[in-house]
Order: C-alpha cells, then structure tokens, then sequence
C-alpha cells in the first residue's frame, strides 16, 4: 500500500491553507526560528506562560509507570483547549533525566512535501528561552536519508511542534537539545522510511514526542466515539489497525469531520518503530475534547495524551497461565463462529459480556492456526497483550482465514474441513545465550531492524529441528535474515497454550 485513501488525503488538504513543495535541503546562514502562535496558542508573556503551565500540570492526570517512557503522544492545539491532556502526556515522563537528544515529530498543516523536514540552520525560540537544536545530528540525518530535507517552508508558520517545546522548558530540570522533524508527506512508505532512519535512536536513551489533535470538528458526542476508535487502535500498536481506524471513521459519513488524527504522518512513523519490538506497551493516559473546556459542543477537536513504555525485565518472566477444558472449548468455538460469520456476512459478531469467563478476559496474545486436512491454511497471531484474549482471538481467526498472505482467503465450504488451534501466549523474554532455549516449550522471535520472525513452541516438537536449525530456519524463512542472521540478532523466548478442535 503506497498511498492511504482518498479521505485521508481530502482531510490533509482541507487543513493546508498555503500549500508549497520546496524541498531546499541546502545549509543557509545560522537562523533561529522565531515563536509565531505565541500569543495566540500560549501567552508571549513569561510569567503568564509559567503560570498557565503550572495550572495545567496541577490538573493533569499522573498515571505513572515503573517502566520507562520512550515516547509520549501529545496534542498541539491552543493550551485552553488541549494544554491540561498535553500536561498528562509530560507528566509521564522523569523530568530529572537528561536525554542525549528529544526527537519530536510533528505534521505539516501548511504545506505538502514528500518526507519530513529537519530545522537544522539553528535553534528554536520560545518565550521562556532558547531550545537548543542538535544541528549536527540533525544535518547528518539528512545527509544520510533520502526521506529527509531541510524545507523552511515546513517550519516557519507550523504551530503543531513549536507548541510542545514551552512543556518541555517548564518541565524537564536537565539540560535538553532536540530534533525538530516535521513531516509533510501522505505516503506510507515514506513514514517508514522515516522510522527506518529513527529506529537506531528509539531507546532509552532518547525521547521521542509525537504531535496530534484527534477528530476536528465533529459533534461532542460524536468526537468521543472516533477519538476513542483511534485511540483504541493506536493502543494496539499497529499500523494496520490505525490506518484502518481512521478509514473506517472517513467512510461513515459523519457531520463536519474533516479528520480524525491531523498528525497521523507523525503517529504512524511512531509505529513503524514500536510495532516491531515486543517490549513497547501503549498506555493511555488522558482524553478530552475542547467542548470540555468552552462547553460549545457543536463543533469539537478532540485530544489523547498515549505514553510508549519499554517493559523492565523484571515484568518479562514468564507469566503462568491457564485455562479451563470448558474455556478451551469455548474460545475455539468462538474462533469457528468468527470465521465463518465474517465470511457470511463481513462483520465481527459481538460476544455477550456474560458469557466471558474471568480469563477469557485477560490481556494476552494469541496465534490462530489453521489446518485443512493436516496441512497448514493459515496463521496470525498477535505477541502484544494490550486486549482482551477472547477479543484478540476473534482477531486473529478472522486474519487467518483471509489475511495470511501465503494463501487465498479461506473459503465457506473449506470451514467443513479445517481445524482450528489457537496458542496463547505467555510475555516474551530477550535471552542472552541461546542455552536458554527449550524445544518444545519455547517459541522463538528473532528481530533485527525491521527484520523479525517467529515460531512457535510446537513447531519444534513437529519437524524435530535441533536449537541451531530451529534458529536457522526462523532466521532465513521467517525474518528473512539468512540461515546465521539470528547471530547477532535479538532473540526473544516465550511459551504457548496450545489447543486445537480434534483434542
């Protein structure tokens, strides 16, 4: 998929009031970028910015995590109208830690341009002082990616990150420096270029800031209903799902929506990063819409602070879990009922709260595996355990069944022969030696970069591999790193409840 939808691409274009496609990547004369919304967004006074900031954090939600923040999404409209869910999304971060660089991606209102632009000729100016730009780094960026220019154009009217910066001053007691990323494209592959050339810098080591308001425009009521969509699909950590999420919301014709995430460049190169490494968890943290703060809830804008955390090591032990025979039955026949419902009539049926036992309801991830006759149909799965089993396990038969890219989209009639297993899974655990590995107990997930692969646990027990083919054909066959490329990959180990329909 190159392009995202004509919605999507209408919705950009009803937000750009000056559209321009210079990509000048040419180093000029060392200039600071001036404020341009102070006074508009946020008050140019120092003292009246102090303060208003020190409102906002005493109203913001405090949901802290013992696990690192690595990245936090927060909005950018006018701090009356967005900047207390803004303060959530900071209050989640350790202001006491000095970061070798702040990366804060923000979208272009502005103008369109393929890729993003890098403000690399100098520092940024706020009210409450200068933010120190790390011009080298950010001149290398773009030096050594394509998918990167330094086009003024970008920069020089966007409010979407200069907004971010005064919580940053207000906030954090270290010295900072930041890259400020704007992006100006509509194209996927762009993103994940753009996560490509990030991903080296996603670590602890780091903060990334993600820059986006939700739904505009829409009623109140109507708000409350996309943004949790979006967010819900954001919490999944998935692009397909978000891009999904925010199509779906652009087909349902809905009265004066105009978009349903304007910064969904900048949040989708965020996933691109997180969706590929199984110790990131999206946890929400805070939601409103500006009819919370002026009461007109005819027209909205909608805004959700998400934090990314890196989970400890000490929350990846492994995780026993289990499940009744009655369970086991039951979430199979939810998975057949799934499958052959959405291949009747495309929709999901919905499961009755009452019918769901305790564990059923459970965060966990899951595979669904088909079988015709004893021979592979399909497989997905899901490792991040942000839903509920019984939700994910839907999911997952239905993606089995027509998303598996081997095979055609299993049919109606084929559902007469096919059966159903489903693996649920336990947390995954990075290894440092490959000695840690149990076959037959232990599946297997081997990333480098964007590279990444799995087995799982019974496929060991069902070809009879050693360690080192177990490793070699996972690395050549599912991550396509070639029979050695688990050497110096990152390997994870997890477990697997396995059951099927013919036990």
């Amino acid at each position: 998929m190159n392009k995202v939808n004509t919605y999507i691409l209408v919705i950009i274009l009803i937000l750009i009031s000056n559209s321009c496609n210079s990509q000048n990547s040419s180093k000029t004369a060392s200039i600071d970028r001036q404020p341009v919304v102070a006074g508009s967004f946020y008050p140019d006074n120092p003292e009246e910015l102090k303060t208003m900031l020190e409102s906002l954090f005493a109203r913001a939600e405090n949901v802290k995590t013992q696990d690192p923040v690595l990245a936090i999404l927060a909005p950018h409209a006018g701090y009356i109208y967005s900047g207390k869910v803004a303060a959530s999304a900071y209050n989640q971060i350790d202001p006491n830690k000095e970061y070798e660089n702040i990366f804060i991606l923000a979208s272009s209102h502005r103008t369109i341009f393929r890729g993003a632009s890098i403000y690399n000729i100098g520092d940024y100016i706020t009210p409450l002082g200068k933010v120190n730009v790390n011009q080298k780094l950010a001149t290398e960026l773009i030096e050594k990616n394509d998918v990167f220019v330094f086009n003024p154009d970008a920069h020089s009217a966007e409010h979407s990150l200069e907004v971010q910066l005064p919580f940053l001053q207000y906030y954090m007691k270290k010295d900072f420096q930041i890259i400020p990323i704007v992006t100006g494209t509509q194209y996927l592959d762009d993103c994940q270029k753009i996560a490509e050339a990030l991903l080296p810098y996603f670590n602890e080591k780091n903060l990334f800031i993600i820059s986006s308001d939700f739904s505009h425009y829409p009623s109140y009521d109507n708000a409350v209903q996309i943004d949790k969509k979006t967010g819900d699909a954001i919490l999944k950590n998935s692009v397909n799902a978000l891009v999904n999420a925010i199509n779906a919301s652009g087909s349902e014709n809905i009265d004066n929506l105009a978009t349903s995430l304007c910064g969904w460049p900048a949040v989708v190169s965020l996933l691109f990063i997180t969706e590929s490494i199984p110790e990131i968890k999206p946890i929400h943290i805070d939601y409103q819409n500006s009819g919370d703060e002026t009461k007109d809830k005819s027209r909205v804008v909608g805004y959700n602070a998400i934090a990314f955390t890196k989970k400890n090591s000490r929350n990846m032990s492994e995780t026993k879990f289990e499940l009744s025979k009655k369970e086991k039955n039951e979430l199979l026949i939810l998975a057949r009922n799934t499958i052959e419902s959405y291949l009747k009539t495309g929709k999901i049926p919905e499961v009755s709260d009452k019918d769901l036992t305790t564990a059923m309801k459970e965060n966990c991830g899951a595979f669904v595996t088909l079988h015709k006759e004893g021979v592979l149909r399909g497989c997905i799965g899901r490792f991040s355990a942000s839903e509920p089993l019984y939700s994910v396990v839907q999911q997952m038969a239905i993606a089995s069944a027509t998303e598996d890219h081997r095979f055609s989209v299993v049919t109606l009639d084929e559902m007469k022969v096919i059966e159903v297993e489903i693996s649920v899974l336990t947390p995954m655990k990075k290894i440092n030696s490959i000695d840690e590995i149990e076959l037959g107990k232990h599946g297997i997930y081997i990333k480098k970069g964007f590279y990444s692969g799995t087995f799982l646990p019974q496929v060991a027990s069902e070809t009879g591999w050693t360690i080192e083919e177990f490793l070699g054909y996972c690395s050549k066959n599912k991550a396509g790193l070639g029979w050695d490329g688990w050497k110096d990959a990152d390997i994870y180990i997890y477990e697997a409840l396995v059951f099927c329909e013919k036990e």
